[in-house]
C-alpha cells in the first residue's frame, strides 16, 4: 500500500508539472516558480541526491519537462536541471568565473544562476532577454543593441535552437565580445545526427516531432562544434562530466544525453 501511494504521488507530480509548463506561458512559469519550491521542498527532505548550486540534500529532485515531465529532474530548492549542475561546476572548476573581474552579459537568464551571479563582487552582470520579467534588458540575440567589444563573457543557453538566424545570433555575440572572450553557448544536442534545420515547418506538433519541442526549429547534431567553428570562433569542447566518478554523476544527476559536454567558445 505504500509502495502504490507514493507511486500515485510520484505520477501525480509528473502530471501537475507537465501540465504546467504545457498551458502556462514562460513569463508566468518565472513568476511562481519561487513560491512552488517554497511549497513543494518539504516534501523532497532526504539525503540520497545533492546539488551542487545550491548545496541542498533531497531524497530524490523533481521530475520536469515539456509535455512529458521525466523523473529525478529538477532540483526542488533552486530549480536547477542537470545542464545547470554541471555548468556551476564547471565555471568553479575549470575557469576563473567566481575570481575574475568580469563583465558579464547573460541571455535568457536561468532561475538558479541570476540571483547567486548578481551577488558576485567581482562580476559586472547584465541579463537580457526578448521578454523575461527578471532579465536587466530586453534584447533579441540577433540584435543587440550594445558597442562592440564590450563583454568578457557571455553566457547564452537554450537559446539558440529557437532562433530562425543563428548565424547572426552567433554573428552578434561575437560582435559584443572583447577580443579574448569567451562565451558559453550550450544546446540541446542528438548525438546520432548532424545539425539540420528547416524554417518552413511551423506547426508546433511537426516541430516537437522533428526538434525535440514545439518552440524549437533546429536540431543541433554530434558537429556541433564544427557549426561553433564556421561562426569563427575558437571551440573548448570541456569533458568534466566524464572527469567525475559515476557516484558524483548519480547524486548531482549532471547531464541528459547529448549534454555531456559544455561547449566553451573563444574570440
Amino acid at each position: 500500500m505504500v509502495k502504490y501511494d507514493r507511486c500515485l504521488k510520484r505520477i501525480t507530480m509528473k502530471k501537475l508539472i507537465a501540465l504546467f509548463t504545457r498551458i502556462f506561458p514562460r513569463q508566468t512559469l518565472i513568476r511562481l516558480s519561487g513560491l512552488f519550491s517554497f511549497l513543494i521542498r518539504p516534501f523532497y527532505i532526504g539525503d540520497k541526491v545533492e546539488c551542487p548550486v545550491c548545496g541542498g540534500h533531497f531524497r530524490k529532485f523533481l521530475p520536469y519537462g515539456y509535455g512529458v515531465a521525466m523523473a529525478n529532474r529538477m532540483c526542488p530548492r533552486c530549480l536547477s536541471l542537470e545542464r545547470h549542475r554541471l555548468l556551476w561546476l564547471y565555471l568553479h572548476e575549470k575557469t576563473g568565473f567566481f575570481t575574475d573581474n568580469l563583465k558579464v552579459l547573460h541571455f535568457a537568464p536561468e532561475q538558479p544562476f541570476i540571483k547567486r551571479f548578481k551577488t558576485l563582487k567581482n562580476l559586472d552582470y547584465t541579463t537580457a532577454d526578448l521578454d523575461s520579467p527578471i532579465a536587466d534588458l530586453h534584447l533579441d540575440v540577433t540584435h543587440i543593441n550594445l558597442p562592440d567589444n564590450q563583454y568578457d563573457v557571455v553566457i547564452c543557453n537554450h537559446v539558440l535552437e529557437h532562433v530562425d538566424d543563428v548565424n547572426k545570433a552567433f554573428s552578434e555575440i561575437k560582435r559584443v565580445m572583447k577580443p579574448g572572450g569567451w562565451a558559453i553557448l550550450m544546446v540541446p544536442i542528438n548525438p546520432d545526427v548532424d545539425t539540420w534545420e528547416d524554417l518552413t515547418i511551423t506547426d508546433p506538433e511537426e516541430r516537437k516531432r522533428c526538434f525535440g519541442q514545439y518552440d524549437h526549429v533546429r536540431q543541433f547534431g554530434r558537429d556541433y562544434a564544427q557549426v561553433l567553428e564556421k561562426a569563427g570562433f575558437t571551440v573548448d569542447a570541456d569533458r568534466i562530466y566524464y572527469e567525475l566518478s559515476d557516484e558524483q554523476r548519480r547524486r548531482m544527476r549532471l547531464a541528459r544525453p547529448g549534454e555531456e559536454l559544455i561547449y566553451k567558445v573563444i574570440k
